[in-house]
């Protein structure tokens, strides 16, 4: 179903696509809303060939929006991210990285994303929000869009817990109590965590153990 874009989405579907006209030197950008996909439609595009993994998009909240690159500090924290939690996490659970994760309207590829069961359970499908304890964006260039689009649309999913490892203020910020939905889906609870602190990794209800920010944050 086609349903109209939150603002947000408009603005940074907007913004994108102006900034990709500019360099094509294109033709100018249409200021009504453009056609937006359903997750079914995306997978068929993936499936024929139509877009292919040489495309860094992914698909959030019906909007084909392009990935950005990655600084060599921003694949260290994900990678200390991945080796952390893969030391503590108990049986039945295994991290993920930048694979895609399923909701109602979205595709979003997480940096590093907490799941539940093993590799092989996900041969034929991706996993759901439901199957997933905790998802983690490294921010810097896409600090904004971690707070905006990627939060709400992974509150809207009811993703128990968001981390944003932010390198631009050198924090972690902890999202915690989904609630609502669509363009009025947010988290009720956040907590800033400086270098000095520790971060809990909550998994399934349970506090695993705490983890010095100072370790993910290059």
């Amino acid at each position: 179903m086609n349903y109209p874009p939150s603002k947000e989405a408009e603005q940074e579907a907007s913004a994108t696509l102006a900034g990709t006209a500019r360099s094509q030197h294109s033709a100018s950008v249409p200021e009504y809303p453009v056609y937006r996909f359903t997750v079914d439609q995306y997978h068929e595009m993936i499936s024929t060939g139509i877009l292919t993994d040489d495309d860094p998009i992914e698909l959030l909240e019906g909007w084909l929006i392009p990935k950005m690159s990655k600084n060599p500090p921003h694949a260290l924290a994900t990678r200390l991210l991945r080796m952390l939690f893969t030391d503590i996490l108990p049986d039945g659970w295994f991290v993920d990285s930048q694979e895609p994760i399923s909701t109602a309207d979205s595709e979003p590829e997480p940096d590093v994303a907490i799941v539940r069961g093993n590799i092989w359970d996900y041969a034929n499908h991706h996993p759901q929000a439901k199957d997933v304890a905790l998802v983690v964006e490294v921010a810097d260039a896409t600090l904004q869009r971690d707070r905006s689009i990627k939060k709400r649309l992974y509150a809207a999913a009811g993703i128990p817990m968001y981390w944003i490892v932010n390198l631009v203020d050198n924090q972690v910020e902890v999202y915690t109590e989904p609630s609502g939905t669509g363009e009025r889906a947010a988290y009720r609870q956040q907590q800033v965590y400086g270098v000095n602190d520790e971060v809990p990794v909550v998994v399934d209800g349970r506090t695993l153990t705490t983890i010095p920010a100072q370790e993910i944050l290059p």
